[in-house]
């Protein structure tokens, strides 16, 4: 027997909620880790997207249309939501896909900011001591301007067609770097065209271009100077393993606290089991001892009926005797009484202790009622009551000798309680298949509600010369064949006895 069981049920309960706090715990820890690594994602493709953007600057600058088409190509082999370039003062300079107001975001200040969907992060562009610069789209609806030269030519690209020249003599250069041709002197001290495209020395990070004259090239490397990327990036899989990890946990837990609610039921049943082994062993000991008591009572009982017959005989004599006084003679009588009385009530204790053992067999209810009502007939024609029993009784199993003491000590109540003119029914119905009920009613004074449950106690009574143990007989009897007996009010009045679950035969 568990001594302690409410101990156990808190340790259980300690434990439960240990389990589902780590729990929490842990999920606290993979959310924190996968909006790490969604993070360190964004920085990843920032420091790709460096090194591309560095391989692909030439002298110093990138347009802006250039750098759009290789970010919408990002954006779409990467299945990211935005791609954007900042200046120093965190303006646009190029972007591509979805826009992003920064200010709305906070990116300025923060430089993440987690959305619904979208995770949007600003970081720092690390090109070392290099300078990009996005020029921005042409007016393609301005004038030339006069300093205007154009790109070089892309690799593989043919050369224009010149028109043919008649008589042409080839330009030859001379030594102060002249160029001179077959019509003369063409431009002096002009450095050749091709000069200017040549990368700068490699221990210089870029040049001007030679077609942004030197003011507006401040300018452009002012405010259109890369300095950070921004990029949206879709938080689907940190939802995700969020979610997963949220429902493994959550089955985790679950399945904890039902593991911890079954070993409390099995403790709370092995406490109960423990204790009602403990009640059954004392029962037996005090069923034994009730058993070897009530033998001993009704030895007892048995062995006090032979004085009391001797008494009987003796105040039968005294009482018979021609020359007794009057007043001794009714006294003897008397003594007779009080002995007959006593002589009964230990005729029914004896009854009453007596093991009930059921020998079971086929009885036809009918006849069974009618040779009591036959045992009964002095006091039913005394008091001339009407007894009415139903003629289609069936055959029952049951213990014949054992049935009509129940049905004679049912019917001898009712007589006793109804006034001269009563009536008494004795009905069955089938209540299944197999069974049947059994009523036995009477129109007397019925039984008041708060003893209902008391008739059938050993040695209650409400008749003055009643034992008290006819009822009580009745119902050990009616348990012994496994049957159910109870009490209720008749309408509109009197007493009415209800036996059920009586096995039927064909």
């Amino acid at each position: 027997m568990i001594r302690h069981p409410r101990f156990a049920f808190v340790v259980l309960l300690a434990a439960w909620s240990a389990m589902a706090v780590w729990q929490v715990i842990e999920h606290s820890r993979v959310e924190t880790a996968a909006r790490e690594a969604l993070i360190r994602r964004s920085r990843d493709i920032t420091g790709t997207l460096g090194k591309f953007i560095e391989s692909q600057r030439r002298f110093g600058v990138v347009s802006q249309e250039r750098m759009e088409v290789a970010l919408q190509s990002v954006i779409t082999f990467s299945g990211l939501q935005s791609l954007a370039l900042l200046n120093k003062a965190g303006e646009v300079v190029a972007s591509a896909g979805v826009p992003v107001d920064l200010e709305a975001k906070g990116l300025l200040q923060s430089g993440v900011h987690w959305g619904e969907k979208v995770l949007t992060v600003v970081n720092p562009m690390d090109l070392g001591t290099n300078v990009v610069v996005v020029l921005p789209p042409r007016d393609t609806n301005a004038p030339p301007r006069e300093d205007f030269r154009p790109l070089p030519r892309p690799p593989g690209e043919p050369r224009e067609p010149r028109p043919p020249e008649t008589n042409a003599v080839p330009p030859t250069r001379s030594g102060d770097g002249t160029i001179v041709s077959g019509a003369g002197v063409v431009s002096t001290n002009r450095p050749d065209r091709r000069d200017a495209f040549r990368r700068p020395p490699s221990g210089s990070s870029f040049g001007r271009p030679p077609w942004i004259p030197e003011a507006e090239f401040k300018k452009l490397a002012e405010n259109r100077t890369t300095h950070g990327f921004l990029i949206a990036l879709s938080t689907a899989p940190f939802l995700q393993a969020k979610e997963t990890d949220f429902w493994t946990r959550t089955l985790i837990v679950s399945f904890a606290g039902v593991a911890a609610l079954g070993v409390a039921l099995a403790l709370r049943n092995l406490s109960k089991s423990a204790d009602l082994q403990f009640r059954l062993l004392r029962a037996s000991e005090m069923n034994s001892h009730l058993r070897e008591m009530n033998l001993a009572a009704a030895g007892l009982a048995h062995e006090t009926k032979n004085p009391l017959n001797i008494i009987r005989g003796l105040a039968q004599m005294i009482s018979r005797q021609d020359d007794a006084p009057p007043a001794i003679a009714e006294k003897s009588r008397g003594i007779v009484d009080e002995a007959d009385r006593v002589t009964a009530q230990l005729n029914e204790f004896i009854n009453y202790s007596r093991p009930r053992e059921v020998r079971r067999s086929p009885v036809p209810l009918v006849s069974a009622v009618g040779e009591v009502v036959r045992a009964l007939g002095y006091d039913l024609e005394e008091k001339a009551i009407q007894l009415t029993v139903q003629p289609d009784l069936p055959r029952i199993e049951a213990d014949e000798q054992l049935l009509r003491q129940a049905l004679f000590n049912l019917l001898i109540n009712a007589t006793q309680a109804l006034e001269r003119g009563g009536e008494i029914r004795v009905n069955a119905t089938r209540s299944g298949e197999n069974t049947l009920t059994l009523e036995i009613s009477d129109n007397g004074p019925g039984v008041a509600p708060e003893n209902l449950k008391e008739i059938f106690k050993p040695y209650f009574t409400t008749h003055q010369k009643g034992t008290g143990l006819g009822l009580a007989i009745v119902q050990q009897i009616i348990l012994a064949h496994g049957w159910e007996i109870e009490c209720l009010p008749n309408q509109p009045r009197g007493a009415l006895f209800r036996v059920s679950h009586i096995k039927v035969l064909p």
